[in-house]
């Protein structure tokens, strides 16, 4: 198999239910690695509970998701962490009253070997692992342009800025797959091609597999290479962005068309 074609994760038959009320049902699809990869559909579609469900953060009842040929039935949020997945939010989750450098220092927590004592009082190999450290969290901040913002409190930033914090902080822990929850949400339209061009940037400079939700179609059309498209939790397309734009059935979700 072509590393074109290798598959990175393999989402087979998942569905998810809350009590009586069925978030996603009997949906599958793979991404490959190295690709862009979006999911897409209207509001309610089961977009976010997917990424949930990939990442560990809901467990579904039904379905099976492996990640680099190993099967994950009971994932957790740190598990997924450490084995190389990384995650933003539809609503930023940053720490607001900490400077930009340091949220994006806590996304190397995992990578840190010395133990609580040695990073307390910051002394010997613990203070050299921590220059080490900070020196990839400095090339990050240089690699997506927010230099005059590393030590001001992510709280006064507008939400633009925000949404590159976290990006950057995902991106500290060096992840092989990064999941991107409306990377683009509440942006206006420069904030949106900044984003897109450092969307694209990580994926072909450090070749970090993404998977994204985005709304926006313009954005879908020039990011991914794939789409798969969600309504009312059921899968009903999957290709490229061309083949699933044109799908009378991704058509009718999107204009409303009542099922």
């Amino acid at each position: 198999m072509s590393a074109e074609q290798e598959i990175l994760l393999d989402v087979k038959d998942i569905s998810l239910s809350f009590g009586g009320v069925k978030a996603i049902t009997d949906v599958s699809f793979n991404v490959r690695k190295g690709e862009v990869r979006a999911i897409i559909g209207p509001n309610g579609a089961g977009k976010t509970s997917m990424l949930n469900c990939i990442n560990g953060f809901y467990h579904p009842q039904v379905g099976t998701i492996s990640y680099k040929g190993e099967v994950r039935k009971a994932m957790r949020p740190y598990v997924a962490a450490s084995q190389g997945i990384a995650r933003t939010f539809q609503n930023v989750a940053l720490f607001r009253g900490m400077t930009t450098l340091d949220n994006i220092m806590s996304g190397r927590t995992l990578r840190m070997k010395r133990g609580f004592f040695w990073q307390m009082f910051r002394h010997g190999p613990a203070l050299a692992e921590e220059i080490e450290h900070r020196k990839r969290v400095e090339e990050i901040i240089d690699f997506l342009e927010i230099q005059a913002i590393r030590k001001t409190p992510v709280g006064r930033l507008p939400y633009g800025l925000q949404k590159r914090v976290e990006l950057a902080r995902a991106l500290a822990m060096e992840p092989e797959l990064l999941l991107l929850d409306e990377p683009m949400a509440g942006m206006n339209q420069e904030e949106k091609e900044d984003m897109s061009r450092f969307i694209l940037d990580v994926n072909s400079e450090f070749g970090t597999t993404v998977t994204l939700i985005e709304h926006d179609m313009g954005v879908v059309m020039d990011l991914s290479d794939r789409v798969v498209v969600l309504d009312y939790g059921k899968k009903i397309a999957d290709g490229t962005p061309e083949e699933v734009q044109n799908e009378q059935t991704v058509i009718d979700a999107y204009l409303g068309v009542p099922h």
